[in-house]
């Protein structure tokens, strides 16, 4: 089975967040190689749950895809800052998926700490430059990850 790694601002939607309600729509993706992340993913795929520009990003648990990806309603949304023009109800180029609560971590593995780990040195959020929010985890790493909790 795949695993992933998603990354959220904190104040928009945290692992506290998700916890709470349950299950939450994650949206608002703008970049198209991480937007083919999120179509590729299946229901009950397992996601590293990452607090991105934040004061102490890193990952802060475990969420589940539910479902199937759907239009972002965001791109329709004039009043939401992931709005694009360009999007119509016909052609909407974004996706969005639901996605559930499984696990909050005892504390977040800060991207600090996750790089003081040898074995992750290869990891895909780690390297220079990593910008997507949404991207796959090799089970190796996801195993590493889990470990440090």
């Amino acid at each position: 089975m795949p695993y992933w790694l998603m990354k959220s601002e904190p104040d928009e939607l945290s692992i506290r967040d998700l916890q709470r309600l349950g299950q939450a729509r994650w949206d608002g993706v703008r970049n198209y190689q991480a937007r083919n992340y999120l179509r590729a993913m299946n229901a009950g795929e397992l996601f590293l749950f990452h607090h991105s520009s934040c004061a102490e990003p890193g990952i802060a648990g475990i969420g589940r895809i539910a479902g199937e990806a759907y239009p972002d309603p965001t791109a329709l949304d004039a009043a939401s800052p992931y709005f694009d023009a360009r999007a119509s109800a016909e052609k909407n180029p974004w996706s969005a998926r639901d996605v559930e609560f499984v696990e909050t971590f005892p504390r977040v593995l800060s991207l600090k700490r996750l790089r003081e780990e040898p074995s992750l040195a290869d990891m895909p959020l780690l390297q220079k430059g990593s910008r997507l929010s949404v991207m796959p985890i090799a089970e190796d790493d996801w195993l590493r990850v889990l470990a440090l909790r």
